[in-house]
């Protein structure tokens, strides 16, 4: 295999030829500006806008050392079987990186699923092994990674790990991907300019993920590490920081979201860890060094406004995000198997000691390079980002589903603190109306509906968190907020009274219920830790071993009972405590064994 994807990589590259250059434009800019769009005219050192297509105000000379340029990958999902879309690829980065010409001011970087999470013929011996995380998946991708004549670095995404055929443990199979990749560590530290650097982190958890185990987990050694690293290389030296990982932390603000991720818990860094999912953006908040972060993981592409996100918005957009120093990217895919909204992109990152760009190598447009947004420093703790069109993606809503919340936008809805019920749907809900509203508990969580579903969102940045109750189990159902604590202690805070609250806060406690016309009410009950969205979708592993244990029993029934094939799947049911399904989909919030009383649900 190796031989036969080494024939595919050695036609060569041609020049990169901008149709114009002018002192003070920079070549790929230019190029953003007049090829790429079939812009005409002149190119002008005026602010660009976001009306229309505008040329970078940003000046790099790439022999200036603090210049550099930076090629990002999205998620991969190599197929051996299918290496055109990724020879392609690499070809139009090869242009690039031969017209840029920086020298070691360059890298390429992937933000990791790097195989195929299926089987793809590679393994005789086992014909139904996945391909993603094995041996020969990482040598694939390191001789792909390795081809684009700069240095690569790569971080592991959710995939990365999925050798659960050949290797027993996450700890072999990190080192295999570690030693395939000529990593010391998961995590990685390249100066790739002065007073510049690439920062990248690592998901080290598969098999031994609590949850799903495509949530994206950074864990605790790397987690110090890198706060070391901001502590030591603090804004106020000049330093700046461009961090990679697979997915985007809580807080970056990209609306460009799957709705399949956001219910199954693994939408951001360290999705079920309520602290560590939001340690990410404190950091960011507390360290301006950290100037730009990009992410894949979502398989979307980069013609909208959604998939950057700047520190600042406009005031009429709502308050100040509070995302310190730092721009978030989306990163898209190179080969269209991957994608889910059918666009083929890469990112380009560059920069130098007065800003940088973020552009897009359009893999569907013979490599097309658009300039997407300028970052200018005005200090080392200050930016002013610029858009540089508006958003392309005209049919966007077909494909990103879940909307984040902001404060003052049309579905906010404030439950008055004097009110002791609060009705959030004044009508049945039934897939009509209400399809975006939210509201903030006492307690300050934040429940929304989103495309017909009950939905937690993160109190601090409010970004969502996940599933609490289903589309289907909301059908004809209306949602209220009442008081629930006990009247007397509101009253009398003296008492010394262990069911008393000990403060005015406590003593608010409020009951989210559902009901509907017949009189039936469902009492949405938080879970252990105060939160509200399910946690349904556990480890890969464990469901594995629960489908293989159904096979079994199908078999039996079969063999042993005389069950007809054609009827076997309904007569063979599992029976689980906590879990419905051994689906890896959060498709209900319905827990079997329900007990009625006189119409009103309590679902254990």
């Amino acid at each position: 295999m190796k031989l036969l994807f080494s024939l595919l990589l050695v036609t060569g590259a041609s020049a990169f030829v901008s149709p114009r250059r002018h002192a003070f434009l920079s070549p790929l800019a230019a190029a953003a500006n007049g090829e790429a769009n079939g812009a005409a005219g002149e190119a002008t050192t005026a602010t660009p806008t976001t009306n229309g297509e505008s040329a970078s105000s940003l000046v790099i000379d790439k022999d200036d050392p603090t210049a550099f340029c930076v090629g990002v990958l999205g998620d991969l999902h190599v197929d051996p079987r299918k290496m055109e879309d990724y020879e392609i690829g690499r070809e139009h980065f090869l242009k690039v990186f031969k017209d840029q010409d920086m020298g070691d001011r360059m890298a390429v970087v992937s933000l990791g699923d790097l195989g195929e999470s299926k089987n793809c013929d590679h393994n005789d011996a086992n014909p139904a092994e996945l391909f993603a995380g094995t041996t020969v998946c990482h040598e694939v991708a390191s001789e792909f990674l390795g081809s684009f004549g700069v240095p690569y670095e790569v971080i592991g995404g959710n995939h990365d790990l999925e050798g659960i055929d050949e290797f027993k443990t996450d700890a072999e199979n990190l080192k295999v991907f570690l030693d395939q990749h000529g990593k010391p560590t998961p995590q990685f530290c390249r100066q790739v300019a002065e007073k510049t650097l690439l920062v990248g982190l690592c998901s080290t958890l598969f098999r031994d993920a609590v949850y799903t185990s495509h949530e994206v987990i950074v864990d605790d050694v790397q987690l110090a590490w890198f706060e070391n690293l901001l502590e030591t290389h603090p804004a106020s030296e000049g330093w700046k920081m461009f961090v990679f990982t697979h997915a985007p932390p809580n807080g970056s603000g990209l609306r460009v979201l799957q709705e399949n991720h956001v219910v199954n818990g693994c939408c951001w860094l360290n999705h079920s860890d309520e602290l560590k999912c939001r340690k990410f953006i404190e950091l960011v908040r507390e360290h301006r060094c950290i100037k730009g972060w990009f992410s894949g993981h979502f398989h979307l592409g980069q013609d909208y406004q959604d998939s950057i996100t700047f520190p600042t918005i406009d005031p009429a957009e709502g308050p100040y995000p509070d995302r310190g120093s730092c721009v978030f990217a989306q990163t898209s895919v190179m080969r269209g198997g991957t994608s889910r909204d059918g666009r083929q992109q890469s990112r380009l990152l560059r920069g130098n000691k007065d800003g940088f760009e973020i552009l897009t190598v359009n893999h569907q447009k013979d490599g097309a390079v658009r300039l997407d947004a300028t970052i200018s420093y005005q200090d080392d703790n200050h930016e002013v980002g610029v858009y540089a069109h508006d958003d392309e993606a005209y049919e966007h809503d077909n494909y990103f589903k879940v909307k984040m919340p902001q404060f003052g936008d049309e579905g906010y809805i404030c439950v008055d603190e004097d009110d002791d019920m609060c009705i959030l749907t004044d009508e049945a809900i039934d897939g009509s109306g209400c399809e975006f509203c939210w509201w903030r508990l006492n307690d300050g969580r934040v429940l929304g509906m989103a495309n017909g579903m009950l939905l937690e969102y993160d109190q601090s940045t409010l970004a969502p968190l996940g599933l609490v109750v289903s589309a289907d189990q909301l059908q004809g159902k209306r949602i209220a907020v009442i008081d629930s604590g006990l009247e007397e202690c509101a009253l009398n805070f003296d008492e010394d009274d262990e069911d008393c609250a000990s403060s005015v806060e406590e003593a608010r406690e409020q009951a989210v219920i559902m009901y509907d016309d017949d009189g039936k009410v469902t009492v949405i009950q938080p879970n252990e830790d105060g939160s509200y969205w399910r946690k349904i979708v556990r480890n890969k592993i464990a469901r594995m071993k629960e489908q293989r244990r159904e096979k079994a029993a199908r078999a039996f029934a079969e063999e042993k009972l005389g069950i007809d094939e054609d009827q076997v799947k309904e007569n063979v049911q599992s029976s689980w405590g906590p879990y419905t399904s051994t689906s890896g989909t959060a498709k209900s919030t319905v827990v079997p064994g329900m007990e009625e009383f006189e119409g009103v649900v309590y679902k254990r």
